[in-house]
């Protein structure tokens, strides 16, 4: 292909159908997401059900994610070897029924269980969607492709918490769960009719719009335009020529893949055990009631929605992750100082918390594109299942710990330095990772 041609094919694609692509994993996500936190809102009402310590509820909050954690790398290799498609419908489905089953239980023992159950079919999510945007999207699009992606997370925390309260005061907390089973049966069918693993295997994809897809995969690196970073930016953020991971084993040995892991765990500890804690943090610290906790817990991921949808655009428009991702770990160590030191004002509340929002969010698409670009196609599977397994570990200790803090302190400050701390650490580790040469 000549290094005309590929401009020409790229400037003009025919058909879009990457874009309903993305919607259709916004709204799967979307579901996904409401599935894993509406136990936030239900935690004190089966805490007084159950009689819990804050050290068990945060326990039980905390094992969704060691299944999702351990379901993460077997989800990457199934990815890679079998495509998405089948992959996602069938975990959609799962997640569903382990939703449902959560409302059926009889004991604390038996949520547990269920929502270890929900971690284990609800980890091939993650991996399946973003090697969907990977498989779907141009390197020029990908973190915008993210962004979205993000966004369905933050979307769900914004409409969950109203609504867990409003079903939970009138028909009680179990029918949170059997309710929330009901979208992801539809968003399975929709999902295995419309989504392919490729854009190769689907027929509303036109020629122009494939080619577009891949011009830089097909390209030479002499016919590929150079997009390096400007020379400031160069320096300061350590970025290379990266020879991409060609082999899976290779995963498992480079620090650039590990150290996006490590630094994932942190912020996941952060944003995990905020969406846990936060609805109890409001009613118990603040004194708010069930109703406006409802509402003003949702301000955070308004926050977070706009955060990683302009985050994800920004990392495209200076072509570098690492930067944001500094930028989200510092910015969030700061704001949980901000947070111990809140008066028992509404609009102060919302407003800081929005602002933790905005903050843990303008970089999170990052975390997730960066391993795009020291990956190929078959190889982005395997890097992202190990950064989202070790990262989401985060948020299996992160609800206990905290727990722990609370049951201990009896206050959340300890709980914010403790969130601090680890935003801080990320951002350390973020320090020593390569930028890969877009």
């Amino acid at each position: 292909m000549s290094n005309q041609a590929i401009p020409q094919i790229a400037a003009r694609p025919k058909t879009g159908y990457r874009w309903v692509v993305i919607t259709i994993v916004f709204f799967v996500c979307l579901v996904n997401l409401a599935d894993r936190t509406n136990i936030g809102v239900a935690l004190p009402f089966i805490s007084k059900e159950f009689g819990l310590t804050h050290l068990e509820a945060g326990a039980m909050a905390g094992t969704f994610f060691l299944g999702y954690a351990i379901s993460q790398i077997p989800a990457g290799f199934w990815c890679g070897k079998y495509g998405t498609r089948g992959i996602v419908t069938f975990a959609i489905l799962g997640f569903s029924l382990c939703t449902y089953l959560i409302g059926t239980a009889a004991s604390a023992f038996g949520i547990k269980a269920f929502r270890f159950g929900l971690g284990v079919t609800e980890g091939p999510i993650p991996v399946g969607c973003t090697s969907t945007i990977n498989n779907w999207f141009p390197a020029k699009e990908k973190a915008t492709a993210t962004g979205i992606y993000i966004a369905a997370t933050m979307c769900a925390p914004i409409l969950v918490p109203p609504l867990c309260v409003w079903i939970a005061m009138e028909y009680g907390w179990r029918w949170i769960f059997l309710t929330f089973a009901i979208p992801g049966i539809f968003m399975a069918i929709i999902w295995h009719l419309f989504v392919k693993s490729k854009p190769e295997d689907s027929k509303y994809v036109s020629p122009s719009e494939l080619a577009y897809i891949r011009a830089s995969e097909g390209a030479t690196v002499d016919d590929m335009p150079k997009h390096s970073a400007p020379p400031p930016l160069s320096r300061w953020f350590k970025v290379k020529n990266i020879t991409l991971i060609e082999s899976n084993a290779k995963i498992f040995t480079s620090w650039n893949i590990w150290g996006n892991c490590l630094a994932y765990f942190m912020m996941v500890s952060v944003l995990y055990g905020l969406l846990t804690w936060i609805p109890t943090y409001l009613v118990n610290e603040k004194g708010f009631s069930f109703m406006k906790m409802g509402m003003v817990a949702a301000s955070p991921w308004i926050g977070g929605l706009i955060g990683c949808i302009f985050g994800g655009w920004l990392s495209d428009k200076i072509r570098q992750r690492k930067p944001m991702m500094m930028l989200t770990a510092l910015s969030t160590a700061i704001m949980m100082m901000v947070m111990i030191n809140i008066p028992d004002n509404m609009p102060l509340v919302v407003l800081s918390l929005f602002l933790v929002g905005f903050m843990i969010n303008v970089g999170w698409p990052s975390f997730t594109a960066y391993p795009m670009g020291l990956t190929t196609r078959s190889t982005y599977p395997i890097a992202i299942s190990l950064v989202n397994s070790g990262g989401n570990l985060g948020g299996f200790f992160a609800p206990i710990i905290a727990g722990f803090l609370l049951d201990k302190f009896d206050s959340f400050t300890n709980v914010f330095i403790y969130f601090g701390i680890a935003a801080l650490l990320g951002f350390l580790i973020i320090l020593t990772l390569d930028e890969p040469e877009a």
